[in-house]
This record gives structure tokens, C-alpha cells and sequence, in this order.
């Protein structure tokens, strides 16, 4: 049993508002749990590459507990030390600053994305439980997502020739042996399901990996306000897409099935540099409807109303976020079988999967005429999300496998004053 306050550091390339998608919000999320719980957290992250990549600023501002402190990395090259940290895999012109951060006691360090702000070179600084959690496929994938020539999931290598087809210069320090010999400084790999652990398994992984389901907060600790009225969009049936904008994540594959089949009405929430094309497929069609980017409460309360939520993703999803959410709010799923959605449907029952766009019409058609099946689907996966992935699910696990890895270690005084492990297993 923990019995002090422990002092963490999440190392991340983006972290909100500085972010994209849901690696930045789960790790400000994690952050903001521990900080509530009389922890404290140091977080590094990278503000040229959210530049570089958003080609603005951030729209609003940090939002987090007082034991929260954030680390808004910037160089005088700008955009070029991100550049330099994804060839090289050494955060050359950000080094001398997070040498000085990491030089404070830190119990763990708990690195997330860190493709731009470190690369692999970087976790071999500091002292501390050292864990990664994987929210891509960065250590096996030079793109992150396992989604070849950006057209259908990787089952088989072609790094080289797809790297250059997405026009993303080859990372050097893939070749070099670099990532085995900094791997080697990591005590445990979180795999947030048991899909990604299998799939960096098989393409080579050979480092221990945890499976340590990921999370979503309450609403009620979320202060989400879904006691609002719908709006006008939300009168009548809809289902729901949320998510980035973008071609891997699948949304130009429902707008076809609406187009379709008026009858049934679709709702976008989210951004991202698909949209236009998006637009354009959906034109004229008045049973699709645009919503952009909500805040968190808006966006619950989307999520409470929906006949389900549509997730339609194209690549291997490491752990999904949105699927998570609408459990919280008891709505059900209906996931394209693939990946980490389909072991979530599965495991939780709450929800239908779909292979062809037939399927995915006879899924919608069933849950928009059978309000029984919707209730009981939705039922089922709040259930699910009550057992395995809430906060003190999620912390409790978390704590244990740092628990027990200090107490593999000898010597260090972490385990001497946190109690024995609870017995968590790590894999490989």
C-alpha cells in the first residue's frame, strides 16, 4: 500500500491544448488522477511539434490540478528539433532541459509518445520506475499506426517504401540498433489492450510488456454537463461518429451507407484534414450533419442521446477511447472487427460488430427498430466500463504494477516505502 505522496513524470510530444488526439488527452488525464489523489506530476511535452504539425497556435490554455507542472518545450530552431529528434532519435537541441528536469527525484517516469520530443535516446535519462505506455505502434512502425501506404492495416513490413510513399523521411536510427539498447533502460511496457500487446509481439517486440486496460473519467468527475437540452440536431434518432477527421479513422466509409439510407440520420463530431473531403462526399445529404469540435460536455451528452456510436476505423486502433466514453453513458457500439474494437465489443457485449457495409446497415437497422436490444446493449457496457475501465480501475492496476517492479528491483527505496507488490504479472 502506498502510504506518501509520489512524484511522477510523464514524458509526451503533445499534451492539451498542444494536442491532436487521444494519447495527449489520456495522458493529462492520468496526470490530473494522480494530482487528485496527493501525487505530483512533472510533465515534459514539445511545443514546436504541435506548431510544426498544426502550423498555429494552440487554441486556449493549460488546464490542470495545482500539483500539476507542465513543461512547454520549445527551441530557437523551431520545427528543426523535432526534425531532428525523429532522424536521429536524440532530443539534440531540447537535451540540456530535460537532463535538467529529470536531474529532480522522480519515483516514475512514465513516457508516452515520444517520437518528437525524444526518441528512443530519451529513455535512457533519469532515474526511476521507468514504464512506457504505448499508444501507437511507434516502436515497431516508423508512421505510428500500422496502416500501410496509408490505405489498409500492416500485416506484413514495408517501412522503407511506405515510409517515403506518406513522405516522411526514413528514420536513420531505426537501422543503428538504437531503440533495443534504450528499450533496455524501460521496466515495463503498458499495452492499454490485449490486442496491441499481441501485435507488437508479432512484429518483433520482444521487450516485457503489461496489459494495463486504459481509462475514462466519470462523468460526474468530469463535470460534464449532459443535463442540457438537445439542440435541433438531436430531436430526432441519430448515430454518432467521434473522432479525428482523417482517412484511417474511416468516416468516408459511412457517409456511402447514409446517402443510402435517408431514413437513418449521421452526426460528425470532430476535425481534422479530411473534413473537406468529407464535405464534399456528403453534399446534399440532408441526414448528415457536421458538428466540428465540442467541448467535453457537449460532447457527452451527443454521446447519451445517440442510437449508438459508429466507430468505422480502418487501422489497428490500440485502445479506443470514444468506445469507452459511450459505455459511460450507457449507449451502445456498433465497431468495424478489427483491432483493439473488436476485443472491447467483446468483452463488454455492449455492442455489434460489422465487416462489409451490409452489415454495418443490418446493425444500424436492428438497434434503430429493437429499443430493447439498444437498452440492453447499452446496459451491458456500462457494466463493463463500471469493472474495467473507471479511474480507480485503472490507478489500482497502475499502482500495483509499480509496486511490484519496485520490488524486483533491490535497492531501491521506492518499494521500501510503498509495501510489498500485489502480484501483477508482466509478460515476456
Amino acid at each position: 500500500m502506498i502510504d506518501r505522496p509520489l512524484r511522477f513524470c510523464m514524458i509526451t510530444t503533445f499534451y492539451p491544448p498542444y494536442n491532436f488526439g487521444g494519447d495527449g488527452i489520456f495522458v493529462q488525464r492520468l496526470s490530473n488522477e494522480l494530482a487528485k489523489r496527493g501525487h505530483y506530476v512533472d510533465v515534459i511535452h514539445c511545443l514546436d511539434s504541435y506548431r510544426m504539425l498544426a502550423g498555429q497556435e494552440a487554441a486556449g490554455t493549460y488546464d490542470d490540478h495545482p500539483r500539476v507542472t507542465v513543461h512547454g518545450l520549445k527551441s530557437r530552431l523551431g520545427f528543426l528539433s523535432p526534425l531532428a529528434t525523429q532522424q536521429a532519435g536524440f532530443p539534440f537541441f531540447k537535451a540540456g532541459r530535460i537532463r535538467e528536469i529529470l536531474e529532480q527525484p522522480f519515483d516514475v517516469i512514465n513516457y508516452h509518445n515520444i517520437s518528437l520530443v525524444g526518441g528512443p535516446k530519451v529513455l535512457e535519462l533519469g532515474t526511476g520506475i521507468k514504464l512506457y505506455t504505448m499508444h501507437e505502434y511507434w516502436l515497431v512502425c516508423p508512421t505510428h499506426v500500422l496502416f500501410r501506404f496509408n490505405r489498409a492495416p500492416c500485416r506484413r513490413p514495408y517501412c522503407l517504401s511506405c515510409s517515403l510513399w506518406q513522405r516522411r523521411p526514413p528514420q536513420w536510427w531505426r537501422y543503428l540498433g538504437l531503440l533495443e539498447s534504450a528499450a533496455k533502460h524501460v521496466d515495463a511496457f503498458i499495452a492499454l489492450s490485449s490486442f496491441c500487446e499481441h501485435q507488437h509481439r508479432e512484429m518483433g517486440f520482444s521487450f516485457p510488456i503489461v496489459h494495463l486496460p486504459g481509462f475514462v473519467a466519470s462523468p460526474e468527475a468530469a463535470s460534464l454537463s449532459t443535463d442540457e437540452g438537445p439542440g435541433d440536431a438531436e430531436r430526432e434518432p441519430y448515430f454518432l461518429f467521434v473522432g479525428r477527421l482523417e482517412k484511417l479513422k474511416g468516416p468516408q466509409t459511412l457517409i456511402p451507407v447514409f446517402r443510402a439510407h435517408p431514413q437513418a440520420r449521421l452526426l460528425i463530431a470532430g476535425f481534422g484534414s479530411y473534413e473537406p473531403h468529407l464535405r464534399r462526399m456528403a453534399q446534399g445529404s440532408a441526414n448528415i450533419q457536421f458538428m466540428g469540435q465540442l467541448d467535453q460536455g457537449r460532447l457527452q451528452g451527443l454521446y447519451k442521446r445517440a442510437v449508438a456510436l459508429i466507430i468505422p476505423s480502418l487501422c489497428f486502433e490500440v485502445f479506443s477511447l470514444v468506445t469507452v466514453e459511450a459505455f459511460r453513458q450507457g449507449t451502445p457500439v456498433i465497431a468495424r472487427n478489427l483491432g483493439a474494437l473488436a476485443e472491447v465489443v467483446q468483452e463488454s457485449s455492449g455492442g455489434l460488430l460489422y465487416n462489409t457495409a451490409e452489415e454495418l446497415w443490418q446493425a444500424m437497422d436492428r438497434l434503430l427498430g429493437d429499443a430493447p436490444l439498444r437498452r440492453e446493449l447499452g446496459e451491458q457496457g456500462y457494466e463493463a466500463y463500471r469493472q474495467n475501465w473507471t479511474v480507480e480501475a485503472h490507478l489500482e492496476r497502475y499502482f500495483s504494477l509499480i509496486t511490484e517492479l519496485a520490488a524486483r528491483t533491490s535497492g531501491r527505496s521506492l518499494y521500501k516505502r510503498i509495501g510489498p507488490p500485489s502480484g501483477l504479472d508482466a509478460h515476456g
